[in-house]
């Protein structure tokens, strides 16, 4: 018996220590299970960390560049006055007669030119604030400081001014001394006693002959309010972010001043910081442009901020967004993920432990060919969608909402020269790139948020060339096995928009074609027509409008007089005074052009613009083409023609300046004419080269 006792301790004591080491290598299987489920949170954290510096950084660009454009057109509005070849001859005429007005020839008219001229250009240009209607050279002692355009000579004399006035030891006087010795300078931005937010340039201005390197004559300075124009290009489109904000930050001496609003404060320059508050997210801006930390803003709360420097000014464009919008649903998401792994390995655990003790049940079995024929058709059912979809041409991926990919076929994995399997669950923008992922991704938040297809086009810059993209974004539901998604069907249509192109090169060559029949009839006015429609193109860009517009505008013009192929030769060069039956019977033609034209189907209201041309035309005179009732094709081309014909010779009469052309527009601009488009006329003749460009039309056919 005591044998088999000690034998039956044996065994027992072999079964303990089977049970203890397979105890143990299940404990450190579990170990091992929570430390990757801990780091695979871990990483997926930083990866999403790593997505929003992708995104801000793509904001951040954007935004920069778009204020460093508009700080350009501020800077090259003050340049083109610096650059005024009237204003140099005055200040060196000026500077000859040893700066007595009353010593140069028609000193006082000249300065009330240039007057003029800078009220126009301030007015225009947004210098000039809404509420000022001041005129004239400024008492410099006497009026508070505001926005505008103001010249004045090496001794501080003002020499010409839109309003503006500049008080005794204002936040300018240092640029006012730097630009006085030749040297450009930007003026910081400071708050007036009405509390307007200003900022400005101050730039040397030369005699004709003078170097352009030293002290100058005189100096111009253009102080402008910082509003609207400025804050919008702040704003990102499709931006639906709660909490980000772009914020204009700059550095003075010891403080960082915020140039633009805050949520808190409405009013810019409202904020300014110490720079060596703790974690301040705009002292880590300033310190390390372009880099990316979890910061803390000016009210104290945690953000996920970087920054862009912008070029031409010593400005930063500051990028944030709270934490807890950015990363509280990812925290959220990997803290259920954590806590699935833990039931996940608990779960395993215990179904190791059972299955040690009991074996494999039925019920595992059944399970276990369940799951088998589940993934045996889903495999067949994702076969079978490859092979309809690998043989078309176009490409078609699917998205999720973190612009994953979930599907792509053959096509669509060709154009980034890699497999379907390779692109699966990787982000488009690590593929396609952050441009066209960007892109993309504006437009499927969209689909996410409405559940609406939407088709757009656009057009990428590529290596091999322009590209342009037609994309069909169609939202997929959500189901057990896969996310929300959006499928998205993607057509090269760059071809096809080349054709169209081609298509309107060929219907202006019609239209050249078609006038040169009528300048062959009517040598008089040779070229009128094309003269007209390049004059309206030109107050067209100066004025901003559409692309659509603009073409309408030069097709107008062009075509308003091809009614007069049904006009006799005898009346078209009679040289004598017109009758009255003539008269009516040349104004007549442009509404036989409009008759002309009708069943011409052009992008724009062309006829129409033609049709109202004709209506307000009798004869020489125009009446009333500056009610808003008027279309604004119609009252541009209006203005152009009577320019036109007033500079270009003929047989009665010699052609008129182009200052006494102007002088005539203005005179009737708001009351008969449109005021914005004369106004952008004449701005085009004095600073945009049209009297150079233009000056043949003063010669004779």
């Amino acid at each position: 018996m005591i044998p088999e006792t000690q034998a039956e301790e044996t065994e027992e004591r072999l079964v303990f220590r089977k049970i203890l080491l397979a105890l143990g290598i299940l404990t450190i299987v579990t170990m091992l299970g929570v430390y990757f489920a801990f780091r695979y949170v871990a990483q997926e954290r930083e990866r999403a960390v790593q997505q929003w510096q992708v995104r801000l950084s793509i904001v951040a660009e954007s935004r920069a560049q778009a204020v460093s454009e508009w700080v350009s057109e501020q800077r090259r509005i003050v340049e083109d006055i610096s650059e005024n070849q009237s204003l140099r001859i005055y200040l060196s005429e000026l500077s000859e007669a040893d700066w007595r007005q009353d010593e140069v020839t028609d000193g006082a008219a000249q300065a009330g030119y240039l007057s003029n001229l800078l009220m126009v250009t301030a007015e225009r240009s947004g210098f000039l604030p809404p509420y000022s209607n001041s005129t004239g050279v400024a008492n410099v002692n006497h009026q508070p400081m505001t926005g505008g355009l103001i010249v004045l000579d090496k001794h501080r004399n003002v020499v010409a001014s839109s309003g503006i006035a500049l008080a005794e030891g204002a936040p300018l006087d240092h640029a006012l001394n730097v630009a006085i010795e030749g040297e450009p300078h930007i003026v910081s931005p400071f708050r007036n006693k009405a509390g307007q937010a200003l900022f400005g340039f101050s730039l040397p201005i030369y005699g004709i002959q003078d170097d352009t390197n030293g002290p100058g004559l005189g100096v111009v300075i253009g102080l402008r309010p910082m509003e609207k124009s400025l804050y919008s290009r702040l704003v990102q489109p499709g931006d639906d972010s709660k909490t980000a904000e772009n914020h204009l930050i700059a550095k003075r001496h010891s403080l960082i001043d915020y140039l633009s609003p805050t949520r808190t404060s409405k009013a810019p320059l409202a904020h300014s910081l110490n720079l060596n508050t703790p974690r301040l997210a705009a002292s880590f801006a300033l310190e390390k442009p372009g880099e990316f930390a979890i910061k803390r803003d000016y009210g104290g709360r945690e953000v996920l901020v970087t920054s862009r420097s912008i070029e031409g000014i010593p400005w930063l464009l500051m990028r944030t967004i709270g934490r807890e919008e950015a990363l509280t649903e990812i925290e959220q998401h990997h803290t259920t993920t954590l806590t699935a792994f833990l039931l996940l390995i608990v779960g395993v655990t215990v179904t190791i432990i059972a299955v040690w003790r009991h074996g494999t049940s039925v019920r595992s079995a059944r399970a276990a060919t369940k799951y088998r024929m589940t993934a045996e058709r889903f495999e067949n059912l994702t076969q079978f969608l490859r092979v309809l979809t690998d043989t078309l041409p176009t490409e078609i991926i699917a998205l999720d909402g973190e612009g994953r990919y979930t599907f792509a076929n053959m096509a669509a994995a060709h154009a980034v020269e890699l497999h379907p399997r390779e692109m699966k669950g990787k982000t488009m923008a690590a593929i396609a790139g952050p441009v066209k992922a960007g892109a993309y991704a504006a437009i499927n938040g969209k689909v996410f948020e409405e559940h609406k297809a939407v088709t757009t086009i656009q057009c990428f810059e590529e290596p091999q060339g322009k590209r342009v993209i037609k994309s069909s974004h169609t939202p997929l539901a959500a189901n057990r096995n896969n996310p929300q998604s959006v499928l998205m069907v993607l057509d090269d249509i760059t071809e096809l928009t080349r054709e169209q192109e081609k298509a309107g090169e060929r219907l202006m060559q019609l239209v050249e074609t078609l006038v040169s029949v009528v300048d062959r009839r009517d040598p008089f006015s040779a070229n009128h027509s094309a003269r007209v429609g390049q004059v309206s193109r030109a107050v067209g860009e100066e004025m901003g409008l559409p692309v659509e517009e603009i073409s309408t505008l030069e097709l107008a013009g062009r075509l308003m007089n091809l009614g007069k192929i049904y006009i006799p030769t005898e009346i078209l060069t009679k040289t004598d005074q017109l009758s009255e039956d003539e008269k009516e019977l040349l104004a007549g033609s442009i509404q036989v052009s409009a008759d002309i034209l009708q069943q011409v189907d052009f992008e724009g209201p062309v006829v129409d613009t033609i049709r109202q041309l004709g209506k307000a035309l009798d004869g020489n005179d125009v009446r009333d083409m500056a009610s808003e009732e008027t279309l604004r094709p119609a009252r541009i081309v209006a203005i152009a023609n009577t320019f036109v014909g007033m500079v270009s010779p003929r047989a009665y009469r010699n052609a008129l300046s182009f200052e006494d052309a102007a002088n005539r527009l203005l005179e009737q601009g708001g009351a008969q004419f449109d005021r914005k488009a004369v106004l952008a006329l004449v701005h085009y003749l004095e600073n945009r080269g049209g009297k150079e460009q233009w000056a043949h039309f003063r010669e004779s056919q």
